[in-house]
């Protein structure tokens, strides 16, 4: 029996007014706004409180962040494999459940070493598991439509960033730092667990439907498109040139978003802004986000791949000069939108490059394996940014010096091709 057949008759109501695949996407969205506690623009908001509490520096606090994240993307392909086993959906239930208790025992946080792994929980289970399996559903559930339907589940992503923040900021002034997580892990069990027991359904041939919603006799749509049973296994992916290819860039982009999301409130502020005008650049960047991401699935779906990752790869150049040299509103304001832009880019090639490429069949593990590459980069970020503030008391020169790598993985962004055994069906 398919692992989802048990709900045909509630499919079969929802389906007769849409693609029951549009609910599933829309789970997935909220899915990414709920990861929020274990993301980096949530966490920015705690750094100051933290520290002041704890009596450590910015640079403990971001070595405790990085040897987390490095922690928790080790246990990513083990949770890739884990949903090509059990589905999405089992797993999601399990991992709603682990971060809450997660975001519930970082707040009682008393030392460094409590803090690392209260960092490594919220990561693995909010940044690393629960954005895996939420990509992993909507690519299942859409193929022809799948930048567009990624780009779509991203703007959970957008909303987080503009809601985590400052929603983060009113419980800190209200509760404290402390009771704030607490608030946060309920949160997460009231938004995910109802939709994803009573209306998740792990992939469409599971209850007799097709990807995007196609009906069998459409054959012209269907030409060309991804079967549930194709694709290639991880040991086949590792060989082929692609896969270190997208690696390459999508740990790039993880790790200097991380870097800005993280110490962005610390950069603007050196830089002479104030602390509320730096704050309120992440709502900015989400509504750019929020109206750019769309674009950027479109794109995915019409234009060749590897031009439109090479263009996402030249927009982080372009967040990490700008953010360089901010110093005044306007330029805090360009800043934030070419972040936002950037956002859009990044957080749909994370969910898109893995099918594009390497197909259905075993895409847990393959996104698992990638996914850990990426968060790898996410956990060294904010190391070359803390260090360099700490020793030099700027950000500006790292900021510039970073942004070479994403120009270099830009070009080699050009020679992405499809592998071989995905083209001839093998």
């Amino acid at each position: 029996m398919p692992r989802s057949a048990h709900k045909p008759a509630l499919v079969d109501r929802i389906g007769q007014r849409f693609f029951y695949g549009w609910l599933i996407l829309a789970i997935a969205g909220l899915g990414i706004f709920a990861s929020g506690p274990g993301q980096s623009h949530t966490f920015s908001v705690f750094v100051g409180p933290i520290a002041a509490d704890l009596g450590i520096t910015s640079t403990s606090i971001a070595s405790a962040y990085a040897l987390a994240t490095l922690v928790a993307a080790l246990g990513l392909p083990w949770m890739g494999r884990l949903v090509d086993r059990h589905g999405p959906r089992r797993m999601l239930l399990v991992v709603s459940l682990l971060l809450g208790l997660a975001c519930l025992a970082f707040g009682a946080a008393a030392n460094v070493l409590w803090l690392a792994l209260g960092f490594a929980a919220l990561r693995f289970f909010g940044q690393g598991s629960l954005m895996l399996n939420c990509a992993n559903t909507v690519s299942h559930w859409f193929d022809r439509r799948r930048g567009f339907a990624l780009s779509l589940m991203a703007l959970g992503f957008s909303a987080s960033m503009a809601v985590h923040p400052p929603l983060a900021q009113w419980l800190i002034d209200l509760v404290g730092w402390r009771q704030a997580w607490l608030w946060l892990g309920i949160s997460t069990w009231v938004l995910l667990l109802p939709p994803v027991l009573f209306l998740m359904v792990d992939r469409p041939e599971d209850v007799g439907l097709r990807a995007d919603g196609v009906g069998p006799g459409d054959e012209t749509v269907q030409a060309g498109s991804q079967s549930a049973d194709s694709g290639l296994e991880l040991n086949q992916a590792l060989r082929t040139s692609t896969f270190w290819i997208v690696c390459a860039g999508l740990f790039g982009l993880s790790m200097l978003v991380t870097s800005l999301h993280f110490f962005q409130v610390s950069i603007l502020t050196s830089q002479g802004l104030s602390q509320a005008v730096a704050a309120r650049a992440f709502p900015i960047s989400a509504i750019v986000m929020v109206l750019t991401i769309p674009l950027v699935g479109r794109a995915l779906d019409r234009f060749r791949t590897e031009w439109v990752f090479a263009g996402g790869l030249l927009v982080m150049v372009a967040a990490l000069l700008s953010a360089a040299h901010a110093h005044d509103l306007p330029t805090a304001l360009i800043y934030a939108a070419i972040f936002g832009l950037n956002n859009a880019c990044t957080m749909t090639f994370f969910a898109y490059m893995w099918p594009r490429y390497f197909g259905r069949k075993h895409l847990g593990s393959i996104q698992g394996t990638g996914q850990m590459i990426g968060v790898i980069g996410a956990s060294i970020g904010p190391l070359p940014l803390g260090i360099a503030f700490d020793l030099i008391g700027s950000y500006q020169e790292i900021l510039v010096l970073l942004a070479i790598y994403p120009l270099i993985c830009a070009v080699a962004a050009l020679f992405l091709r499809t592998p071989h055994r995905l083209t001839s069906g093998e």
